[in-house]
Formats: C-alpha cells, structure tokens, sequence
C-alpha cells in the first residue's frame, strides 16, 4: 500500500509547482533550469530532484494541471442560452483568466511559440474536438439568424487574442497605460464590441 504524501511532501511539491510556474512563464522552457526553479522554492536541487526527476517533468505536471482550467470557460458556452450573452460571457471568463492566471497564460503561450512539442497531441484532439463543438453551435446561430454571420472559428481566436494579450504582453499593456489596471477597461471594451460585432 502506498502511503499518502505528508504534509510536508506536499508543501514542497506545491512549492516546486509554482516556483516552476515562475520560472518557465518568465524564460521559458529552454530557458528554465533545475537550479533556478530549486532558488524559487527554497530547495536545494537534490532536495528537488526526489520530487521531479527533471524540468520536463514539472513542465509536464503544470501543464497537465492547466489544461482543465484552460478549457473550462469554453466549455461553459451553452448552446441553449442567449446567442449574445453567451459569447460575450464567454469573453469575460478568458479575460478573468488573463487576469486571474498570468503566469499560466504565459506557460501555455511559450509552450505554443515553440511548437507545442509536448502538448501538440492535445491540441489536435482535446482542443480541436471542443473549438469545433463550440463553433458547430455559434455557426447554427448565425444560420437562424441570431447573431451575425461570422466565421465562428475565426470568432473564436478573436477572443483568445483581445484577451490573452493582457497576461501575455501584461508590461507592454501597463506601460502604455501608465501602470493603471488594464482590466476595468479591458471588460467594457470587450463587452462594446462583441455587442456590436454580434448583432444580427
């Protein structure tokens, strides 16, 4: 029988999760060391080395443990409610998670600009599975009628961008601003637009 972690066992491995987090959201994965992440969390890199035999595998780990998280506010798009509001809502949750998840943001866009070498299958089944779901019911209600007739997958990536661009590109956005909070704004012209956008 195998024991459970100890308390201790878990604060580590909790720790080294999200000194990794840190680590790759800022260098990236080729960029990242063993070293760097054991100084975030306090660990010697022996000390890490008995919870992760490698940086690939707390990668793996965060990644794995992003994916639902990155795939839920899509998946909370109902086809039964209302066309507009839907999408729009829709567009409110990836931006609360732009706001909410920066560095997980980060993970997944560095993962991607690298050729997503180790999540390429999910995105050709998990992701694609759900996105053409998704748009099979945004494109039934342009057919009747209910929303503008748009490219439903092109929609979609439309709100990946406008939102993911503020944790992506979170000290170019604050920057122009003057250091004031993007996401106040953010909501308002978001909601502005895809009103207009949606409209039959």
């Amino acid at each position: 029988m195998i024991k459970p972690p100890t308390r201790i066992q878990q604060r580590n491995r909790a720790a080294i999760l999200s000194a990794g987090l840190d680590v790759f959201s800022q260098f990236g994965f080729r960029g990242a060391t063993l070293d760097l992440i054991a100084d975030a969390a306090g660990l010697s890199k022996p000390n890490l080395l008995y919870y992760f035999p490698s940086k690939e595998s707390i990668h793996t780990a965060l990644l794995e443990q992003l994916l639902d998280t990155w795939l839920d506010p899509l998946k909370a798009l109902d086809g039964t409610g209302d066309p507009i509001k839907e999408i729009m809502a829709y567009a409110q949750r990836k931006l609360a998670m732009s706001r909410d998840y920066p560095r997980e943001s980060r993970l997944w866009a560095n993962e991607i600009l690298q050729g997503a070498p180790r999540i390429e299958d999910i995105l050709k089944d998990d992701l694609k599975a759900l996105v053409d779901e998704k748009a099979q019911i945004i494109k039934a209600w342009a057919d009747d009628g209910k929303i503008a007739d748009i490219d439903p997958h092109h929609l979609i990536f439309s709100i990946w961008a406008f939102t993911q661009h503020y944790a992506d590109f979170d000290v170019q956005v604050r920057a122009v601003l003057g250091n004031k909070d993007p996401y106040d704004g953010a909501s308002v012209f978001l909601d502005t637009l895809y009103a207009k956008l949606l409209q039959p």
